[in-house]
């Protein structure tokens, strides 16, 4: 082993271990890192150009915390972190002080990574691989951590009630780099999304959170540079504390918390999607960069007896342990910075069953979920789990606590099966209409639990459903293997772009169907950002490394009317509270004179035969509101009519309330239509189409 060459030694005291990272003291920088398992820590220190001025080990440990404080120290100053230790990885240990690692509390970075075969802990050339040593020093190659100064307290937040939640999926720099008349300089930036053209956007939509992929601090796969991609979607997180400063504006900082208040300013909330379980190092054949090198052993799972391999149950190569309490710790730290420093409103967790893994398998009460739920912070924060990973047992979708939201895929998938004119598809369809209550509604869940979604970033966008039949991910350089094989969708006659009218017809409406049934059903509705507007992705269900033309929106292509139909849709759905309610709805007795809360009828009006594998075609009545007790319900009753053939029908309509007559308010086949009074008796379906009828006082009894 080469010895290495350490610069003048820096003067350094005892310090804290009571914060972990790097903190102002007054005096000084105090440092203070987690590492059960090193023979002793270092601290480096840089400069501008990158060049190391100065080193100290950090002389206290207590308990598994070293620290240390060097005086003279002030924000802005450049570091990085070596640890000294056995390496040995057959036992799991791959301590190799020759690597500069990343300070896991780091709050912000400076520079970024390089690819080169430095940053790996073996020789990547010898025949031995990860049980060899290298001896290259990988600080050229390495992103600086920076020392910054306490942030100041965000303004109050909006706390938008679950009820009245809308969700915008959105890529931070997808969403914004061409987006109408906005400043080159900050298109796929933070402040792009701050703009009042985008908030005007977001408001006439009516959404009221906005949540970001990833915008931790992340790396790009060689394997993707190598190809000249990179990971756009950012799920190869390696700094949970620190902002990525690929979306940094001219601002820096202080842009994004500008951009922050102002989506707050408008009422819009904002969600962060986290990447808690795995980070950006891989398998035992990936870089070491941060966690590696600073204690392998505590930071990720290893197989039993085989310390030398990851547990993979993310399909990233690591999982990180967050039954580790150190580990779990930083965790939380983190998601509590985003809250108390920056103003977050809530989190979407990444492959959320790895967080809840215990040496048994999933425990929803296990160590992380319980700690995350009882957290004065987090507990009054939006949560919301993606309820799958790939390790054994790992789909968990109804299988987290409350206050957790889930991601549904069954509502994806059924939705699209549906309006695809699948069999034995309508009685499914009809429970995500309903909130998918024989999934959620169990230990005091809320109807909200599900969130609804038709199309999200990993998939096929709402135009391409309609568009493809098959995946088309050459562009990816993995021969197009990648992505869900099986989408659900149905390209309406031919494969791809069309110029035949009556195809771009019946692609338009399958879209308005899509979008009417993800709005008019219970639970909390999600939109992929561009989908009001017909954006495409060319049938790439699987963009995550087409920072381009490909996973950008394309506003310039924007379907205005569809857009127009989208915002209707909203203001709708906000105006009658029946279809936004909290509470799961079971059919029970509502009102004085005994009529439930649901009614189901097929569209002549008798009774509906669940078990025709071909049934089309419903009508659902909602009446009133499930919070209300009888006595103070108020009129709020709706039809929603549902006629998946492609011939038309006649529904034959029941009677509205006394004092109310029905109004037509949504008509999927003819989207531009105002709102007019139904005839008592009977009205017309066109093919391929839902209607909304809603009821109104009557002329009379206005």
């Amino acid at each position: 082993m080469t010895p290495l060459s350490p610069p003048a030694p820096a003067e350094i005291r005892a310090g804290s271990p009571d914060r972990l990272g790097a903190h102002l003291t007054g005096e000084g920088v105090n440092f203070a890192v987690f590492s059960a398992n090193a023979a002793q820590i270092e601290v480096c220190l840089f400069d501008t150009e990158g060049r190391e001025t100065a080193r100290a080990a950090l002389p206290e440990r207590t308990g598994d915390i070293w620290h240390g404080e060097i005086p003279g120290l002030s924000a802005g100053t450049l570091y990085g972190l070596r640890a000294h230790g056995a390496y040995a990885p057959e036992r799991g240990l791959r301590f190799n002080a020759h690597k500069l690692l990343i300070d896991p509390y780091t709050r912000a970075l400076s520079g970024r990574f390089v690819e080169s075969d430095a940053i790996y802990g073996y020789d990547r050339r010898a025949p031995g691989a990860d049980l060899t040593f290298d001896t290259r020093d990988s600080a050229p190659f390495v992103p600086k951590c920076v020392v910054v100064p306490p942030e100041a307290a965000p303004p109050p937040p909006p706390r938008r009630d679950w009820g009245e939640t809308l969700i915008y999926e959105a890529h931070l720099k997808g969403l914004t780099k061409r987006f109408p008349g906005l400043d080159p300089e900050l298109a796929g930036t933070w402040e792009a999304l701050g703009q009042p053209r985008v908030i005007e956007h977001l408001l006439r939509l009516g959404v009221t959170a906005i949540e970001l992929l990833p915008v931790q601090a992340l790396r790009d796969e060689g394997f993707l540079i190598e190809r000249g991609l990179t990971n756009y979607w950012g799920y190869n997180s390696i700094g949970y504390f620190a902002p990525e400063p690929r979306y940094m504006g001219p601002r820096g900082r202080e842009g994004m918390r500008a951009t922050i208040a102002a989506l707050h300013g408008a009422g819009i909330e904002v969600i962060l999607d986290v990447v808690l379980n795995h980070s950006a190092e891989g398998d035992h054949t990936g870089p070491t960069l941060s966690f590696r090198g600073l204690d392998n052993r505590s930071y990720y799972r290893l197989q039993p007896g085989r310390a030398r391999f990851n547990i993979d149950d993310t399909g990233c190569g690591n999982t990180l342990d967050l039954s580790n309490p150190m580990v779990a710790r930083m965790a939380l730290d983190s998601l509590r910075h985003w809250v108390t420093d920056w103003g977050v409103d809530g989190f979407r967790f990444d492959l959320a069953t790895t967080l809840a893994r215990e040496a048994g398998g999933f425990d929803p009460m296990g160590g992380f979920l319980d700690a995350l739920r009882q957290d004065p912070v987090l507990a009054g924060v939006k949560l919301v789990a993606e309820p799958w990973d790939v390790g054994p047992g790992g789909y968990r979708l109804g299988g987290f606590p409350p206050p957790f939201a889930e991601w549904n895929d069954r509502f994806r998938d059924d939705v699209r099966r549906f309006w695809r004119g699948d069999d034995h598809a309508a009685p499914d369809l009809a429970a995500r209409l309903m909130g998918s209550a024989e999934i959620f509604d169990r230990a005091g869940r809320r109807s909200w639990s599900s969130v609804n979604y038709v199309a999200s970033h990993d998939g096929f966008t709402l135009a391409d459903l309609t568009t493809y039949a098959r995946r088309h991910n050459e562009a990816n350089a993995e021969g197009n293997r990648d992505g869900h094989a099986e989408n659900f969708s149905d390209n309406c006659g031919t494969e791809g772009p069309a110029d035949v009218a009556g195809i771009l017809l019946r692609r338009a409406r399958r879209m308005r169907n899509l979008l009417a049934t993800l709005f008019l059903s219970q639970g909390t509705p999600m939109l992929l950002a561009g989908d009001e507007v017909g954006n495409s992705q060319w049938g790439n269900n699987n963009a995550y490394c087409q920072d381009n033309g490909i996973g950008w929106v394309d506003w310039g292509g924007a379907d205005e009317a569809l857009l127009r139909f989208v915002a209707r849709l909203s203001a709708v759905r906000r105006a009658h509270p029946v279809l936004r309610q909290t509470r799961f709805l079971h059919g029970g007795t509502r009102d004085e004179d005994g009529a439930p809360d649901v009614e189901w009828q097929d569209l002549a009006g008798g009774a509906l035969n669940w078990r025709n594998p071909r049934l089309r075609g419903f009508c659902l009545r909602l009446r009133g509101a499930a919070e209300a007790p009888p006595s103070a319900r108020v009129a709020g009753d709706v039809l929603i009519a549902v006629n998946g053939t492609t011939q038309a029908a006649s529904l034959a309509m029941p009677a509205a309330p006394d004092g109310m007559r029905w109004m037509r308010v949504i008509d999927t086949a003819r989207p531009e239509r105002d709102e007019v009074p139904a005839d008592e008796t009977r009205q017309a379906l066109e093919g391929d189409s839902v209607v909304l009828f809603a009821a109104s006082p009557a002329p009379e009894a206005a």
